[in-house]
């Protein structure tokens, strides 16, 4: 068999890397080729391209290398018409796997969605192209297959792929035995993963980290940069704001671990802060047009997925509903967080002190971040894709799909409707 994925962020490139090591396990002979990044090519496959140096954001950076998109999907449609792979796995990055979904769909490939985009969060009228074009929708959230099977799809939920990598990363005890040698609290900036994140939130967290070094001398500070280039950046930004605070790259995962509490772009490390549980606050910093926009057409009410996790309901009337610490209607989400076109350093740095200085409220939150944890952070979603995977394309291939693998249809939605009985979202959408 030979798999076609087209994966265009970090976090996706992981994931993928995470779901070729579970088909190797399963299949010696296997081929993985397409669109990924450094952590896919590590694991077996063979790069057409490195698509995560294209995670932009934003109509203007896209239009800007929209050459490049053209080029790619051209290279994938001649390789889908003269290779014909067995079957296109595409990963988040939903501007350009739509194109490439459809090449494959018209060319007869078997397409699947491994963590899906969050239409029901942005643009819900686009699950009309996941009809059209997409065979397989594996899901990553518990209320998102009901959600993609009551408009059509052929929607399983698989798991948070995030989590298998979290359960199996092991650490540099070294690093972390030195950032222990300090007793004073350690308080981590994660600016995010792209750099206009990075360019947008770090001069916000670094405010916020001055008034916190004010109502607490002893907090110490560490940014953790994705790449070199951000973190010369950051470091430039670290001496304007006259903070002291050491920047690292690559010790994302040292950095949190060691953390007494975090300020975090939001993102999928919300995922790796409840998996810590790490009392943390969320900040995305947007533009005065950004933020008109996702208050027209945001469709849920927060934008942290740990927060979606606790929520009775994930949807919000018009215009977006925003996080508000006062209002008791959001005193279940445990990571603060705050979308926001404006200066919020003051909020940031007010969570963070109580946290610091309150160690009864911290460890309140704590065991509340430990709970949810244990009820979603179990782990397997590679295994459990791969395996989806496997039996479809024995299916295709004209093979029996195998006895208690992959439960048939009418027991995966007795089992949805267990899990969403179980789950707090049980009245979501």
């Amino acid at each position: 068999m030979k798999i076609f994925f087209s994966v265009g962020e970090p976090s996706g490139d992981l994931h993928g890397a995470n779901l070729i090591r579970a088909f190797q396990r399963r299949h010696s002979d296997w081929e993985y080729v397409g669109y990924g990044g450094p952590r896919m090519a590590a694991a077996g496959c063979t790069l057409h391209a490195d698509l995560t140096q294209l995670a932009v954001m934003w109509i203007a950076r896209v239009l800007v290398n929209l050459h490049k998109f053209i080029g790619l999907l051209i290279q994938a449609d001649r390789y889908f018409r003269d290779e014909r792979p067995d079957a296109v796995v595409m990963i988040d990055y939903p501007g350009f796997n739509w194109w490439i979904a459809r090449r494959a769909k018209a060319r007869g490939i078997p397409v699947i969605y491994y963590g899906t985009p969050q239409v029901w969060a942005w643009a819900s009228h686009r699950v009309k192209k996941m009809q059209r074009f997409v065979d397989h929708v594996l899901c990553k959230l518990p209320f998102e297959e009901p959600w993609f099977r009551e408009r059509g799809c052929n929607a399983t939920y698989v798991g948070h792929p995030y989590f298998d990598e979290l359960r199996n990363r092991t650490l540099d005890e070294q690093f972390v035995a030195e950032l222990a040698k300090d007793a004073r609290p350690l308080v981590t900036i994660l600016p995010g993963s792209r750099t206009q994140e990075v360019e947008l939130n770090t001069q916000s967290f670094l405010k916020a980290a001055r008034l916190i070094a004010e109502q607490v001398p002893d907090a110490r500070f560490a940014v953790a940069a994705f790449k070199e280039s951000q973190a010369e950046t950051i470091r430039k930004f670290v001496s304007e704001a006259g903070v002291k605070a050491e920047v690292y790259v690559g010790r994302t995962p040292e950095l949190i671990h060691s953390a007494a509490c975090c300020l975090a772009c939001s993102g999928s490390v919300s995922l790796e802060l409840l998996y810590h549980a790490k009392p943390s606050v969320i900040l995305y910093q947007i533009s005065r047009f950004g933020f008109i926009v996702q208050e027209r057409y945001r469709r849920v009410r927060y934008i942290t997925l740990v927060n979606l996790l606790t929520a009775k309901e994930i949807a919000t009337p018009r215009p977006a509903h925003l996080y508000d610490a006062n209002d008791p209607a959001d005193a279940h989400a445990l990571l603060p967080e705050y979308l926001t076109r404006t200066d919020k350093s003051a909020q940031l740095a007010a969570h963070c002190i109580e946290w610091l200085t309150d160690a009864d409220a911290r460890w309140r939150r704590v065991a509340a971040l430990r709970l949810l944890r244990d009820q979603h952070a179990g782990g397997g979603a590679s295994e459990r894709a791969a395996e989806y995977i496997t039996n479809v394309l024995a299916s295709h291939e004209g093979g029996s799909v195998t006895a208690g693998k992959i439960p048939p249809p009418h027991i995966l939605q007795r089992g949805a409707k267990q899990r969403r009985n179980a789950s707090p979202l049980n009245t979501a959408i």
